[in-house]
């Protein structure tokens, strides 16, 4: 199969790599002038991993699009409409879009999918998502994991699943678009939080944040029209260790700087996807309680200590 894996930051590269490793005919784009692209050119390495030979690298979108039987994006969230109103310009009938990123658009609180099927006849070229745990550093140690690959198209999340699995990463048929696009993006909130409690010591508080996200995030799922049982799977829970446990989770270091007063310079998406997802609670009249007090020490000032006596002081539920 041809593939054209568009994004060769830490994870756009990692599915290079790991694609050509399982028998594929792959090119990896990425901008001329950014610094990981030209890196890349120039070495074939990057500080996670080094490409064979047999990786085609090419700054050239057009020729990515044309040539590709599955385009796979893998850039910033926040940057996917920019982006696919370049690559609508070429010609994407009887291709695949897979993306390999979570979040949500902040400005109009579409999913990625969403996003993409304002340029495309999904009929003619159908979307995928591919989601799930892992990190660069641990696939090329050859330590494997699950994913799951979803979509609308039946035949073509199918389709996927058989070329895409292998030892080092067995993918898993999902069955809940919707859901497996919002657990995706909602895990890097969740992370952020996990990081403010190890900046804080309050590491054993993690246990009751991921029985709590975990719910939350299900009662905005099933709010919007999918299955709340997805945010229990490898889209959100099954990805917690790499999102909130992992010394490489850019989101999860977000969080531990913040409460320390410090700069994390690196992406971390789970920023704006919270500014989307109490978008999303507000309009689909969901309780969010940590979605919402996160929002408000990120973008409002507010104290985590504030933050956990507002949380501490709701009212007492049942659990379910």
């Amino acid at each position: 199969m041809k593939i054209s894996v568009l994004g060769c930051g830490r994870w756009g590269s990692c599915i290079a790599w790991y694609l050509d490793k399982t028998g594929h005919e792959v090119l990896s784009s990425g901008l001329e002038n950014a610094p990981e692209f030209i890196t890349l050119k120039e070495t074939r390495k990057n500080d996670y991993l080094e490409f064979p030979q047999s990786i085609e690298l090419s700054s050239d979108l057009e020729y990515a699009v044309n040539r590709a039987e599955v385009i796979i994006i893998s850039i910033s969230a926040q940057h996917l409409r920019e982006y696919m109103a370049d690559i609508s310009k070429y010609n994407l009938d009887g291709k695949i879009i897979v993306l390999c990123m979570k979040g949500v658009e902040v400005t109009t609180g579409a999913r990625l999918s969403e996003v993409v099927g304002d340029f495309v006849d999904e009929e003619k070229t159908p979307i995928a998502v591919w989601v799930g745990p892992g990190h660069p550093q641990d696939f090329v140690k050859g330590i494997p994991n699950c994913m799951v690959i979803d979509s609308k198209n039946e035949e073509v999340k199918n389709l996927l699943c058989r070329e895409l699995s292998s030892s080092l990463i067995r993918m898993y048929i999902g069955n809940d678009f919707l859901g497996s696009e919002i657990g995706a993006a909602a895990k890097n909130v969740v992370g952020i939080v996990a990081g403010m409690l190890d900046g804080m010591n309050y590491q054993s508080m993690k246990g009751a944040l991921m029985a709590r996200g975990t719910r939350e995030i299900s009662r905005l799922i099933e709010a919007m029209g999918g299955n709340p049982l997805s945010s229990y799977g490898l889209c959100h829970l099954g990805d917690y260790e790499a999102t909130l446990f992992s010394k490489w989770s850019h989101n999860r270091m977000y969080g531990e700087k913040f409460v320390q007063g410090d700069k994390f310079d690196k992406l971390a998406e789970g920023v704006m996807t919270t500014k989307a997802l109490k978008k999303l609670a507000d309009k689909y009249n969901v309780d969010m309680p940590i979605v919402s007090n996160l929002y408000e020490m990120l973008f409002e000032g507010k104290s985590f200590d504030k933050a956990l006596e507002d949380l501490f002081g709701r009212s007492v539920k049942q659990e379910f």
